[in-house]
């Protein structure tokens, strides 16, 4: 994420913190944004929470554009991104402002039940992924709380279609409505029931 971009998020985090309820954030990899969540979370006194099965979306897995070979188990030879993670929140200083949960998104959001004051959706980029991430966390945005969408590229030679299209569905079912871009960061606020 570039530096603009995670600034919009942590501005849409620090908005969000005054709702007084818990913040989530889908597809952790190696915490970079984990951590503006659980900064701005922190200072709002309320909780930053972080889904993420740990082994890496389709583009990072081998042989493809963006796969690190260092985040690789070498017991069981699969990506495993959660040591890294653990140790950017300690470089940090956020150990205790986050809750990571280590899992399968649409496993974990069956099981939530509160609402959120925002949700960071960032995780796989298939349709099948970011449709998965919408359903099963959209529902839980409470009013006025943010959607927060990665990687909308209107524009398929910019980058892949799925969260464009989720973001287009958000806005389309009128339950959110655009309060803020930057680059591939739209921020939605809730505004009506539904999803």
């Amino acid at each position: 994420m570039p530096v603009h971009e995670g600034l919009a998020l942590y501005a849409a985090a620090t908005e969000a913190g005054a709702l007084g309820l818990p913040m989530l954030e889908v597809g952790t990899y190696c915490g970079r944004s984990a951590i503006l969540l659980a900064d701005a979370a922190r200072a709002a006194g309320v909780s930053a929470l972080t889904v993420d099965h740990h082994r890496g979306s389709e583009e990072q897995q081998p042989g493809w554009e963006y796969h690190d070979p260092s985040v690789v188990d070498p017991e069981i030879g699969l990506m495993d991104t959660l040591p890294t993670f653990r140790r950017t929140l300690r470089r940090a200083g956020l150990e205790e402002h986050i809750v990571a949960l280590v899992g399968r998104s649409p496993q974990i959001a069956a099981v939530w039940n509160g609402p959120l004051g925002l949700v960071f959706v960032d995780g796989g980029h298939t349709d099948e992924h970011a449709n998965a991430d919408y359903e099963g966390w959209a529902p839980h945005v409470a009013e006025r709380g943010l959607l927060v969408i990665h990687d909308v590229f209107p524009d398929p030679a910019d980058g892949g279609q799925a969260p464009y299209r989720i973001y287009r569905r958000a806005l389309a079912s009128g339950a959110f409505t655009e309060v803020a871009a930057t680059d591939s960061l739209r921020v939605l606020r809730r505004t009506a029931p539904g999803i």
